[in-house]
């Protein structure tokens, strides 16, 4: 039996989770769930996700490029948490973790039973929609925890607009 998220439940408000990284599209999932937050008043979480060090360094070279990571995630969420006031005039809840990016997404959704959607960036290139969107649709589609919303890319600003 599926266990009911806490976020349906009467007297709850939802939170959209938005996975914040450096493509030009992820702009795009920002400003709809954004706008999409201010329509419904729920609350919207931005989730930076760094790469775990590859190899164990010595002398504290490891520690310095996971600082590094991080001040780099920081910086993309806060672009993307000035995205969320500009649009909706909201404060988000920011959220960075370390480890691969899908396995993040589930674990923060599993733990946060309040968040009720994922908003992720489809790429609009030829290279497909991006790993995350491959990686998620893929055998968890059907199992997945919560809706998933995804943005194309391609979409212009008013579309998006409009759509939210």
């Amino acid at each position: 039996m599926v266990k009911r998220r806490r976020s349906y439940e009467t007297g709850h408000r939802p939170k959209f989770l938005a996975v914040v990284d450096d493509s030009v599209e992820c702009a795009k999932a920002v400003r709809f769930a954004a706008r999409r937050c201010a329509r419904l008043g729920a609350a919207i979480v931005l989730l930076g996700v760094i790469k775990p060090p590859e190899h164990e360094t010595w002398l504290g070279v490891g520690e310095v490029m996971q600082a590094e990571a991080e001040a780099e995630a920081e910086k993309l969420i806060d672009a993307a948490a000035e995205a969320v006031r500009t649009f909706a005039g909201l404060e988000p809840e920011r959220v960075v973790r370390t480890g691969d990016k899908a396995d993040e997404v589930v674990k923060l959704i599993e733990a946060d039973e309040d968040i009720s959607l994922l908003v992720l960036a489809a790429g609009a290139g030829r290279d497909g929609p991006g790993p995350l969107v491959s990686a998620l649709a893929g055998k968890s589609a059907a199992s997945f925890p919560i809706p998933v919303a995804i943005v194309p890319g391609h979409l212009e600003d008013e579309e998006i607009d409009a759509l939210a």
